[in-house]
């Protein structure tokens, strides 16, 4: 074994053992999420310290079109990035056909500064703001997502898939282990890509939607945690793939069917102690327990471009369909916008409710706290605690991409803590997106408007 292998994450090691390995895929995640890289020899990678990638990628949108936010000195000239591997996330790549390994890479200039808009320097800028403080965030995201029947039609609606009983995936059944055993096959290969890969499952549920499941992973760093979603999302597309179905993120692919969220619960450490800074001595919650709360009810509606990247996005926060529509805050009480789960002290966290799964998990991740962040600094105090059913009141999430990105480009504290190179360029590629969009003509206008207007 090569001295560089020796020196791998544990799971990588165990999965090469005895094994020659052929390949490498040198990745980073673009604004989407979309793993952006080269594969190359193993032979090759051993003696490389670096690779090059223009930084155009980060100016793609989702359509493989471009927005203008390029350097307005320079031009469109798709700079050189020097992107350098971070070998702690060495991982198998399991469903290939030989000896794969994964590596995520950080994207530097020609100076050695962090590319500002590489999502993964993002999260890691906002983790550096609350470590600079004496805090270490914690995070714990769930991941929600749909096993779909094949859909290369897209003027064809999505349909559940097909479970191992021969009828399609029914909806309503939340919890149902019979449900879950539907998709028995396809669960077995995600259990054992994850052991592959080294990542640690919390549990697998059957969701509200038909062929909705959910993910939860263990708590930790943020970085980290942003780390395994990315490739969480993309090993359960390939055990979906090999069972003639699709699994999708979109946060809303079925119509009256429950959209699919990325919960993520927040807890921050002081880094001498190591104590819950949000529980008291005697396990009370403290002020910055409310503070985060605050910040969140505050700088959230800003955020919400970030967190509902797409159009479809919107279509997920629907009163009564399992997602939140306003920014309420409750312990125990899954209609509101920010939940406090039961807990001990030393567990205490807050839930925020409104990220779909369909985004960037590194900037989903810094959104929110960032957020929270700004809650702490600025000791904002939260609304009173809401009681009963928070359908019952007012939406504060806007209803549309549009909006939402109004929000976004007002929000200057917000842009200092994400970066304000990141927001220009984000806010430059969503738009792009947006108008794109707006050019569609959609089969509800073609159906209603053709003959009766």
């Amino acid at each position: 074994m090569s001295d560089w292998i020796k020196t791998l994450p544990e799971a990588a090691q165990t999965y090469l053992d005895q094994k020659r390995l052929d390949e490498v895929e040198c990745i980073i995640a673009d604004l989407p999420g979309i793993a952006r890289g080269k594969a190359v020899p193993a032979s090759k990678f051993a003696r490389q310290s670096y690779f090059h990638l223009p930084d155009s990628i980060f100016f793609q949108t989702i359509t493989g079109d471009w927005g203008e936010a390029a350097d307005e000195d320079e031009g469109f000239i798709e700079r050189d990035m020097i992107l350098k591997p971070d070998m702690s996330t060495a991982t198998a790549a399991p469903w290939t056909g030989d000896w794969t390994l994964q590596v995520i890479h950080d994207a530097y200039d020609r100076n050695g500064e962090p590319i500002p808009y590489a999502p993964r320097n993002v999260l890691q800028r906002v983790v550096d703001l609350y470590r600079a403080k004496g805090w270490e965030p914690v995070v714990a995201p769930e991941m929600e997502f749909f096993l779909v029947a094949r859909n290369i039609d897209p003027a064809k609606s999505i349909e559940p898939m097909m479970g191992r009983s021969g009828r399609p995936a029914a909806a309503r059944q939340a919890y149902s282990m019979t449900a879950v055993d539907e998709f028995g096959p396809v669960i077995d290969d995600i259990y054992d890509f994850a052991e592959a890969q080294g990542f640690e499952i919390d549990g697998i549920t059957q969701e509200g939607g038909a062929g909705q499941l959910e993910i939860n992973l263990r708590h930790g760093d943020p970085v980290k945690l942003a780390d395994e979603v990315f490739y969480f999302k993309r090993l359960i597309r390939e055990a979906a793939l090999r069972h003639d179905c699709f699994a999708t993120f979109m946060a809303k692919p079925i119509e009256n069917e429950p959209g699919s969220a990325m919960h993520i619960h927040h807890s921050i450490l002081d880094v001498e102690t190591g104590q819950n800074l949000f529980s008291g001595p005697q396990g009370g919650e403290t002020d910055a327990f409310y503070h985060f709360i605050g910040g969140l009810q505050h700088h959230l509606p800003s955020a919400i471009a970030v967190q509902a990247p797409y159009v479809n996005s919107y279509r997920r926060y629907v009163k009564d369909h399992a997602a939140p529509i306003n920014l309420e805050w409750a312990r125990d009480n899954r209609t509101t916008g920010i939940r406090i789960p039961l807990s001990s002290p030393e567990a205490r966290r807050v839930e925020n409710r409104l990220a779909g799964m369909d985004c960037n998990p590194y900037l989903g991740i810094a959104a929110s706290l960032a957020c929270g962040y700004l809650g702490l600094i600025e000791e904002r105090r939260p609304s009173k605690q809401f009681k009963g059913d928070a359908y019952e009141g007012e939406g504060d999430v806007p209803p549309v991409l549009g909006q939402a990105l109004e929000l976004f480009d007002e929000a200057t504290t917000l842009h200092e803590v994400l970066g304000e190179e990141f927001c220009r360029v984000y806010s430059i590629v969503k738009r792009a997106e947006y108008e794109e969009f707006l050019q569609v003509i959609s089969p509800w206008e073609r159906e209603h408007l053709l003959l009766n207007v």
